[in-house]
């Protein structure tokens, strides 16, 4: 693959280059068409609402520090985590990586100048605003369903279901949108010589999420739908009063549900296929494993949605099934994870903020993953359903896997987006407290679970206290930490040093050109040779 190497110098004056952020004032933004200011909006609107998510669950922690109703009421508690919950998943997790950094990237991983269709791309984004704009109009009675809004409860709560259930139709049709527009992308786009096991793997965890987007999405569109109409038309489809069947939604809802959870760790895989080789100077082991394993899981994920209803009363061959197909879809997981191993193993690792938070999600992912297989037990899975193991299993693999995974790809690619390097004297220590306050606000959880505290509760007995404090005091340095970060985040933004094209000499296509990128994304459309993981012999 041809490789730009940078001379040293620095930009004239001491002034980065401002490539594709030299457009200015809102109109210029909000009419762009280049993927990299909308994969830009995407970034700060999703991370504005991870902020917005944090701040409710540190209310849930300090509610949960002790029984009985101090603070706020526990109705109050109820519309907390409900947001919280809808938040993180809806607005921030599932879009944060395919819609943020996929949008920026996908095109100059793959040689491309832009998307497929430009135009498709910036509506979909605003179609993700106008539904964030309904969510938030629904909150004029706020809701208090739980984030999976079950029925028949949300078919009959004075909470305004129906609006909010319009504002995740049109998330959901911006997903659609999106994983189109890649899937597009990735097939005609790419530059010459960029035959499919010459891409980066990144673009093969996006494209596998673009199925699932494609696929799963319609489904939980229809499911909202379907209950808005019940709500107003009164047509029973799941509520049993109206002779509807309250398990159906479970269906609908885990169908898109669990396939949707491979739509927010598939595309952090992908970030951390490609910062392992990096840091560690070696070629990634077992490229085509890593590459086909993304599609198993796309294709895995549709099949295994009925291990969230165990407890529902479904038959014991469906029960013995289900279980079966959750832990096949362990097996492509499992791949990623050893051949990440195998590719550190006698590599010359460096441990920047970015290879930090991959060893991170590596960790915690392993973890998250390894308690999915209680899970996926019928008889474990009995004992810990709706109990805090499964708070802690679910933030172990969606907060340790793609948050984590997401940290990872910003701190990597910030130079590249912004054109300047973050402070490590910052990020190491905001990395630590981040790793130590995920783990004692979390671990602690899987404990609160086996001893059967049950979720959603605001209140429980006092011998469950002890490990609810040191939960919420671990929430709190799980929180310093990443307002560190983020304060690193700005500071780089404005003071950091100026960034070399390529300041980790890595070998993908998106390091041949400047940082920040230039509108068109290359002088001209580079012509690929090889694949980008040859760092055997290569100097750090």
């Amino acid at each position: 693959m041809r490789e730009t190497t940078w001379n040293g110098e620095q930009p004239q004056n001491g002034r980065a280059s401002r490539g594709y952020l030299e457009a200015k004032g809102f109109w210029a933004w909000a009419y762009t068409l280049d993927h990299k200011r909308i994969g830009v909006m995407y970034l700060y609107t999703t991370l504005f609402f991870f902020l917005a998510g944090g701040v409710f669950a540190l209310l849930i922690r300090i509610k949960l520090m002790f029984p009985g109703q101090h603070l706020f009421t526990n109705q109050t508690y109820n519309v907390l985590f409900t947001m919280h919950g809808a938040l993180m998943i809806f607005l921030f997790v599932i879009p944060a990586i395919p819609s943020g950094l996929g949008n920026f990237f996908i095109p100059l991983h793959i040689g491309a100048r832009d998307v497929a269709f430009p135009r498709i791309n910036l509506m979909s984004y605003w179609v993700f605003v106008a539904g964030i704009v309904v969510i938030l109009f629904s909150l004029v009675r706020p809701m208090d369903t739980g984030w999976t809004f079950y029925t028949p409860y949300s078919a009959r709560t004075a909470a305004d279901v129906t609006t909010l259930s319009f504002g995740i139709f049109l998330i959901g049709m911006s997903s659609i949108l999106t994983g189109l527009n890649f899937l597009v992308t990735i097939h005609k786009l790419r530059a010459p010589g960029m035959t499919w096991h010459r891409m980066p793997l990144f673009i093969w965890s996006m494209y596998a999420t673009s199925i699932i987007q494609v696929l799963a999405t319609p489904v939980v569109g229809i499911t909202f739908l379907l209950l808005a109409m019940e709500r107003v038309l009164g047509v029973g489809f799941f509520d049993p009063a109206k002779g509807g069947d309250p398990i159906l939604f479970q269906h609908f809802f885990w169908f898109y549900s669990h396939p949707v959870v491979y739509v927010m760790i598939l595309p952090a895989m992908g970030i951390i296929s490609e910062i392992v080789p990096a840091f560690s100077r070696k070629p990634i082991f077992g490229y085509k494993a890593i590459a086909y394993s993304s599609l198993a899981i796309a294709v895995f994920g549709f099949f295994v949605w009925g291990h969230h209803m165990f407890v529902t009363g479904m038959s014991g061959t469906a029960a013995i099934l289900f279980s079966l197909l959750t832990y096949s879809v362990a097996i492509p997981t499992a791949i990623k994870v050893f051949n990440w191993i195998a590719t550190m193993y006698r590599g010359s690792i460096t441990f920047e903020s970015p290879m930090l938070y991959a060893l991170t999600f590596i960790f915690l992912f392993v973890i998250g993953g390894l308690t999915g297989m209680y899970l996926g037990a019928l008889g474990a899975d009995i004992h810990v359903h709706d109990t805090y193991f499964i708070v802690a299993h679910f933030h172990y693999t969606m907060v340790g896997g793609t948050v984590m995974g997401l940290l990872a790809g910003l701190h990597y690619w910030f130079p590249k987006m912004t054109g300047r390097m973050l402070s490590e004297k910052m990020g190491r220590p905001a990395w630590l407290l981040i790793f130590i306050g995920f783990n004692v606000t979390f671990f602690t959880q899987f404990i609160l679970g086996f001893e059967g505290m049950p979720r959603r509760y605001a209140e429980y007995p006092a011998q469950y206290q002890a490990l609810n404090i040191l939960s919420t005091v671990g929430s709190w340095i799980l929180a310093t930490g990443i307002l560190i970060m983020f304060a690193n985040f700005v500071r780089g933004l404005f003071r950091g040093a100026l960034a070399p094209p390529n300041p980790w000499k890595a070998l993908s296509l998106e390091w041949e050109t400047g940082s920040p990128p230039p509108t068109e994304n290359f002088e001209e459309i580079p012509t690929v040779a090889d694949w980008p993981y040859g760092y055997a012999g290569r100097q750090t």
